[in-house]
This record gives C-alpha cells, structure tokens and sequence, in this order.
C-alpha cells in the first residue's frame, strides 16, 4: 500500500501545484524557463503514475474489504464513465458547447470518472486511489474557476458540430475502453464480471 500512496503523492501532488502553490511555479518558470518546469512536471507525474500502476497492482493481490458492492453500483458506474469520457473528449475538442459552458470539462471528468469508480469498487486501495482523485479533481476545478474569474476568462462559444463530435467520440472512446481495452489493461471486465 506505500508504494500506492507515494505514487499518488508525487502525481497528485505534481497536479496540485496550481491550487496549492501557482505563485512558486511562476517564479520556477520565471527562473529556469517554462521547459524546465515542463520537464520536471513530466519526470514527476511518469514516476507518480508508474508508482500507482504498481502499487495498485500489488494491492488488489490482498485486498482489503472495506464495505459490500451492491450489483446496481457497478451499473451507475457504467452510466457515470459514459459521462466521464464524453467530457474528457470535451477538453480536446474545439467550439463543443460542454466546454463552452463547463470550462474545465477534463478535470470534471476525472471527478465523475473517480466516483463511478468508487460506488463500484470497495477495497481501501481503491479508497485511496479513486478517493484521492476525486479530492483532487473537486479541488483543482475550483481552482481553476477562480483562475477564470481573476483573468476574466473568455470561452468560445461552442456550436453544433462540436457538441456532436465530442458526444460521438466519447461514446466510441467509452465502448472501446468499457468492452475491450479495460479488460486488456486492468483485468476487470466492466460488463460480465471479473476477470
């Protein structure tokens, strides 16, 4: 379980340097430069990620129970992922009314994407790690709006196209993950039971 919780400390606390400290990170830029800062945010967040990958992996192998998981969670959770890669594609996607009106659609996507997975999973390692991401998101996202609001952030307006493109490929995104790649990555069939 420590090596889970390093993981998550080093990428989530790379993440959080902007809610936490974005006066400290405009001053490492201002002094090194904005590749430095990139680097260093990259090293960080890969040795992070790595981290939780292996220390999520070790943890399933003795997991610790924390409460039962009813059967319709795990198809609420199916509904909410539906909804977490529709906006995750919003961020990418130009002129798409979700990102016109929510501004910040990733990080509200990582956040839906970290409860579905927290009503559907229940051992303390996926406690920590979908726990944490949701602490994370829900903190980022309010950062960010205030970010908005001291710059005046303007949004384009989103349009038709856009909306639609970002809905179809979300859904596509969605199935491709929920009845194939999750299964080949993680192990666990989202539809059909375990493993």
């Amino acid at each position: 379980m420590s090596v889970l919780i390093l993981g998550l400390v080093l990428f989530l606390g790379m993440h959080s340097v902007r809610i936490v400290a974005d006066g400290a990170r405009g001053r490492f830029i201002a002094q090194r430069g904005e590749g430095a800062w990139k680097g260093l945010y990259t090293l960080v967040s890969i040795a992070g990620f790595a981290l939780i990958v292996w220390g999520y992996g070790q943890a399933r192998q003795q997991p610790v129970v924390l409460w039962p998981s009813p059967v319709w969670a795990r198809h609420l959770a199916s509904l909410l992922t539906l909804v977490a890669f529709v906006l995750l594609v919003a961020a990418y996607v130009p002129r798409n009314g979700l990102k016109a009106r929510l501004h910040h659609p990733m990080v509200l996507g990582v956040k839906v994407w970290a409860l579905a997975h927290l009503l559907a999973n229940n051992t303390l390692a996926d406690l920590l790690l979908f726990g944490g991401f949701l602490v994370w998101a829900a903190l980022s996202f309010r950062a960010a709006r205030g970010r908005d609001r001291t710059a005046q952030t303007v949004y384009p307006a989103g349009t038709l196209a856009g909306t639609l493109i970002t809905v179809v490929a979300g859904v596509v995104g969605w199935a491709v993950f929920a009845f194939w790649a999750h299964r080949a990555w993680i192990g666990v069939r989202p539809f059909g039971g375990a493993a």
